[in-house]
Parts: structure tokens; sequence; C-alpha cells
């Protein structure tokens, strides 16, 4: 019996390598002698970098950079070989290095995340995997574009530092000064978000909210961002509005997309590419995958989705062992998962059922192999 592991990590609960530990040693008992591999799993979202670090066996660089609030913070990047190089902007320009009282989308800047790419190309990085999930500015990427040699100036021709409230402010921008090495760089976006840069489906009023944004200042934010989507149009003849993604992290989709020509992809499959998930189906009898909720947003681009689809185009069955089921979980029966089964094995609370997520997890994890013997 070939076993592959494949699981996203249960929030608050369970890591993708504990899921697989557990996994192995239920397999073990129920199935001696069988042969496991595992990968961990993630969608794009957080963990995504870590995830693919150890599944190519690269290495974690932690490296000093400015936070959302331009204040001392430590990010990291994972050096995958001679010239790749993955990132979670969050690491540097997310809203958990905030706390709730700190949220100010018109303060915040991702000049840390420029200042993380640039030091990724310092390691002679040529590929260059980027999540954007989890982040709390609304600058457009002005911030991120600065610390790359991109300057953005007022009427007076004065050059702003890129946080939010200064969108309203950029008359022209200045791409002389862009770090020459951009040019044979490709740069790869994990992004399963489809928002424009402006309007109501933009960045500031489908995110700018949960950033600390009040009805007031996200009005001012919306006018600053159509000012800036604006002055790109005029700059490079571009509209990010027609860009799919282009909202995504408060606009910086709009600056990679625009600024150097980064391709926009699904986090799910960018990260199966990453750790050869394709390769590791050859010889397998079964594929074992799983989250802590399955519902119907578990097909829009999460690991079971993508999991499951590329277990089905080369002919591998996949199961998921996931802590609980919503409306509308079924339709995973569509993306190659062909049963599901819970860790729960009792009415409970959430909170009982995160205390006791390792006993819990692995007793499903019983009874799932005991059933697939039980079939064999």
């Amino acid at each position: 019996m070939n076993l592959l592991f494949a699981s996203d990590s249960f929030k608050g609960s369970l890591s993708s390598d504990d899921t697989a530990r557990l996994l192995t040693r239920a397999a073990e008992e129920v199935f001696p002698g069988c042969t496991v591999k595992s990968l961990p799993m993630a969608d794009g979202g957080e963990g995504t970098a870590e995830a693919v670090i150890r599944a190519r066996g690269g290495e974690r660089v932690e490296v000093p950079v400015h936070g959302p609030l331009m204040e001392d913070e430590t990010a990291f990047y994972g050096r995958l070989s001679g010239d790749e190089a993955i990132f979670e902007m969050a690491s540097a320009s997310g809203l958990p290095l905030l706390a709730e009282d700190e949220r100010d989308p018109l303060k915040t800047t991702t000049y840390g995340t420029g200042e993380l790419f640039r030091v990724a190309l310092d390691s002679g990085a040529s590929k260059i995997t980027m999540a954007i999930g989890g982040s709390a500015t609304n600058d457009g990427g002005m911030g991120f574009a600065r610390a790359l040699g991109i300057r953005f100036l007022d009427v007076d021709g004065r050059e702003l530092e890129g946080r939010g409230e200064e969108l309203e402010k950029v008359a022209d921008i200045d791409t002389s000064g862009l770090d020459p090495r951009i040019r044979d760089v490709s740069v790869a976006v994990m992004c399963d978000v489809t928002n424009p840069l402006c309007g109501p489906d933009g960045a500031t009023m489908t995110f700018g909210g949960q950033k600390g944004g009040s009805p007031e200042v996200l009005d001012r934010l919306e006018k600053g961002m159509i000012n800036y989507r604006n002055a790109m149009i005029r700059r490079f003849g571009v509209d990010p509005d027609s860009i799919p993604g282009s909202g995504a992290a408060g606009g910086l989709g709009a600056a990679l997309s625009v600024f150097l020509g980064a391709e926009m992809r699904s986090g799910i499959d960018t990260v199966l590419d990453l750790v050869g998930f394709d390769s590791y189906l050859e010889d397998t009898d079964l594929v074992v995958t799983g989250e802590g909720r399955t519902d119907w947003q578990s097909c829009c681009g999460k690991v079971l989705q993508g999991v499951g689809d590329r277990a089905k185009k080369h002919g591998v069955p996949a199961v998921a062992l996931c802590g609980s089921l919503g409306p509308g979980y079924e339709a995973i029966y569509d993306h190659g998962i062909q049963s599901l089964m819970t860790t729960v094995d009792a009415p409970m609370m959430l909170s009982q059922a995160l205390e006791n997520a390792e006993p819990l997890y692995y007793k499903a994890a019983i009874r799932l192999f005991r059933m697939i013997k039980a079939a064999k």
C-alpha cells in the first residue's frame, strides 16, 4: 500500500506536519509495511512559504525589514535553489504584525515587502514567488515599489513616502530608478481573488474595513485609489482595473502587475507545482488530504480542490479527513475527492474539538484506514 499524505493545516490546532505524523502512525498500525510519502500543503495563504521551504528542503532566511507602520520587524524568505526564492508579504506587511488599535490603512505601507523582495534579489534569485494574502495595507503597492526604486511624486514634484493617505497626492510616477535586476526576474504571485483596484468590489471597499478603515476613511482611500489608478493610466497606458487581482493586498496586485509584469496565479496550483506534486503521484495507491472545515469554499482554490484535481487527473483515488463539514461540502466530490470523514466523534463545542484535536484526528485516521482496509 503506497500512501501520499497532503493535508492543509487545521487552523488553531494542527499543522500540516502534525497531520502527516498522525496519518503515518495510524497507517502503519492498520497497514503494517505500507509505504508513506508526505508533503506539507498550503493554498497561498498563511504558512505557504514555510510549507514550500520544507517540501523543497530549502533554507529559511530571516532579514530585518520595516513593518506596516515602518517599525522594525524581522521577516523571512525561502531560498529554494540557486535562483528560486519564495516569501509571504504578510511576513513584512501583514495584519498580524499590528495590534487591533494600530490598524490604520491611511498610515500602513508595503515598504517592508519591497525590502524583502530586494533581499531576495541580492541572494541571486531570478525566479521569485510571492504569496500576498493577509496584508495590513491599502497603499496600492506604492511602498513596495518605492523600496525598489520607483518614485511617486506630488504636483510640486516632491517624493511621497508610499502610505495609503498619499494615494490622493500622486501626480506622476518616475520609474527611472527601478532596480535594473527586475528586467531579468520572473515574478509569480499567488493570488486567488479577482478584485479590481477600484470600485465597490475593489481593494478599499472590499478589504479596507478589516484593516481598520472607518466609512469616512474608506471613502477618502477610494478617492485616492482612483487618483492613483488614473496616474498609472497616464504613465503606462494600462488600466489596472482591467487586471484580475489588481485589488489584492490593498492594491499590491496592481503594482506587481504594472511595474514588474508579474504573473497572477492560483495559490494552490503554484504550491503544487513548486513542490513537484505530480511526481509524487507515481506508484501511489491513495492520497489522503484534509482541512479544518470543508464547505463550498473548498472548491475555490483551496488545498482539497487542488490536490483532488491533480489526483483525479492521474487516476489516483483521494479521500479527505476534515475537522467539520459545512454547507455545500458535496461539491468537492467533483474535484477528485471520493469520500470525506470528520475528526469529531460526538457532539462537542468547538473549544473541545480544538483542545483535543490530536487524539481526535488520530482516532479518525484509524477509522479511515480501517474502512479502506475493509473495502480492499
